[in-house]
């Protein structure tokens, strides 16, 4: 049965912390006027792995708004040159790709 215990992958966060970080995120996107999006994306993104741990191990995310800034230039210039195409198909799976690069066991 130890085997079962460490192949456990749990979610720990709270509804009342999933509330605050999204409270956080809306409020820093909004102030911003969007400008603020990649650091409430890292600042969610950070908040959800912290609280996540699979097969006994947590994870953690090290990607900051810094850092995701630049690419979201580009991808913003992208979509507005495919009328929106690249937001739609390509962007999604941009942002899932570099959420996962900065994602790690601890």
């Amino acid at each position: 049965m130890s085997n079962d215990v460490e192949r456990t992958s749990v979610f720990d966060g709270s509804v009342l912390g999933n509330f605050g970080t999204n409270l956080v995120a809306g409020l820093i996107c909004i102030i911003t006027l969007g400008i603020g999006v990649p650091w409430a994306v890292a600042y969610r993104q950070k908040w959800l792995t912290s609280h996540t741990v699979i097969e006994g191990k947590r994870l953690k995310f090290d990607g900051t708004g810094g850092q995701l800034f630049g690419k979201y230039i580009i991808w913003f210039l992208l979509s507005l040159v495919t009328l929106g195409i690249y937001a739609t198909f390509f962007l999604p799976v941009r942002v899932q790709q570099w959420v996962t690069k900065h994602t790690f066991f601890e």
